[in-house]
C-alpha cells in the first residue's frame, strides 16, 4: 500500500514539474537592456547635476535687492536699556561669588 502511494506521488510530482517548468531562456538581451538603461540614467543624472550647478552659479552671480530699513514704529516697545539683573543673565554665577 505504501509503495502504491509513493509511486502515485512520484508520478503526480513528475506531471506537475513538466507542466510548471518553463523553457530555459537566455538572459543576455535582458543584461544588455539593463546596462543600456543604467548608462542612460547615469548620463541624465550627470546632465542634471551640471545644469543645476550652472543655474545656481548664474543666480548667485547676480546681485540681490536690498530693502530699505523699516520705519521706527513706536508701538513695538523696543527695550533699549539693560535688564536689572545685568547683561549676563539672571542665573549666571559671577566670578568671586561662590557659595560656601
Amino acid at each position: 500500500m505504501a509503495s502504491m502511494a509513493r509511486s502515485a506521488l512520484r508520478s503526480a510530482a513528475a506531471k506537475a514539474k513538466s507542466v510548471t517548468s518553463a523553457p530555459k531562456r537566455s538572459f543576455s538581451s535582458k543584461h544588455h537592456d539593463d546596462a543600456y538603461e543604467t548608462a542612460k540614467w547615469e548620463k541624465i543624472t550627470y546632465a542634471g547635476i551640471v545644469t543645476c550647478t550652472l543655474l545656481a552659479a548664474y543666480n548667485l552671480s547676480k546681485g540681490h535687492h536690498h530693502f530699505p530699513d523699516p520705519p521706527a514704529y513706536p508701538y513695538l516697545h523696543i527695550r533699549n536699556k539693560e535688564f536689572p539683573w545685568g547683561p549676563n543673565g539672571l542665573f549666571e554665577v559671577k566670578h568671586g561669588e561662590h557659595d560656601h
